[in-house]
């Protein structure tokens, strides 16, 4: 693996994780990468609305790759994406590998990496 690559997916890490006081799994920061995106601050989400908020952000993330275009909002609010690109066929490893990079863009394209 690339070790800068590394370094910045341990800092993601640390600081997602910081506020909780306890080193937060891939799918807690795909959660908040959710709510983030969501826009409306965090409450209590159903458990449908959870999986809802990772799908949010994994079209999010996923969106500078090509594979889901924004379309929009619901009337309650809710962003929706539209598939654009197929995904390539990925071993389970490379799929996470690919979304912890797209996570890692998700921080160094908001500048939130210089805000630490």
């Amino acid at each position: 693996m690339d070790k800068d690559f590394e370094t910045k997916w341990n800092l993601v890490v640390d600081l997602v994780s910081k506020p909780y006081g306890e080193k937060l799994e891939f799918d807690a920061i795909l959660f908040l990468i959710g709510v983030q995106e969501l826009g409306k601050g965090y409450r209590k989400f159903s458990k449908d609305q959870k999986l809802e908020l990772m799908h949010i952000a994994i079209c999010s993330l996923l969106a500078p790759y090509g594979y889901y275009e924004f379309v929009g909002y619901d009337n309650e609010g809710w962003p929706h994406w539209k598939a654009t690109d197929k995904l390539p066929y990925l071993k389970p490893l490379q799929q996470h590998h690919l979304m912890r990079q797209a996570v890692v863009n998700y921080f160094e394209n908001d500048n939130l990496f210089e805000k630490v």
